[in-house]
């Protein structure tokens, strides 16, 4: 990657961390609606979601309640430049850190999803998607598209999205964007 794209990622990463931290300071319960209200449209199809990190939007009461109809899932990260697995998780089931402070399943089983919630830094109207910049959602949803249609939800607070957004032709595009206030549906 040359420096000049390093550089833009760099402070487009430190503008939306900012924007980030601040709706997350001002949230109130209720954040993760629009979540439910989409998986209930895909009940029994494998779903991974995301233990939140840091600032992150938490999507826990919508993955507790699509787990009640089916398999879902979080993130393992398996090393530096290697596509992420998902195990399945429960709520309530014992958990352990993972990498980057993650919660992660004490015991993995392993699927593969075909709905992937997906955290991110910021994201554009477009469904371009700013990541912490280790690449694992887009090797990620690469292969498993390249297996079957795979949707990828970007789930962030409003405040995260950005213009112009420096992106890679490996960036993995968004299918849909959820936040507090909505469902944009990008392919629509």
């Amino acid at each position: 990657m040359d420096a000049d794209l390093t550089a833009r990622k760099d402070a487009a990463r430190k503008a939306a961390f900012a924007r980030r931290k601040a709706a997350f300071q001002s949230a109130t319960p209720g954040q993760s609606a629009y979540l439910s209200e989409f998986l209930a449209g895909y009940r029994g199809v494998p779903v991974s979601g995301f233990m939140p990190i840091r600032t992150e939007i938490d999507p826990v009461p919508a993955m507790a309640e699509a787990a009640a109809h089916g398999t879902v899932g979080v993130p393992v990260i398996q090393g530096a430049g290697l596509p992420l697995k998902f195990s399945e998780w429960e709520p309530d089931a014992p958990l352990k850190d993972g990498p980057f402070g993650a919660k992660i399943p004490v015991e993995d089983r392993f699927f593969e999803p075909e709905i992937v919630i997906v955290p991110l830094v910021a994201f554009d109207a477009q469904g371009g998607r700013l990541g912490y910049g280790g690449g694992f959602y887009d090797r990620t949803l690469e292969l498993l598209r390249s297996k079957r249609a795979t949707l990828a939800v970007g789930f962030a607070f409003d405040a995260q999205e950005a213009e112009n957004l420096p992106l890679e032709p490996t960036d993995q595009p968004l299918d849909l964007i959820i936040t507090e206030s909505g469902i944009r549906d990008l392919k629509a």
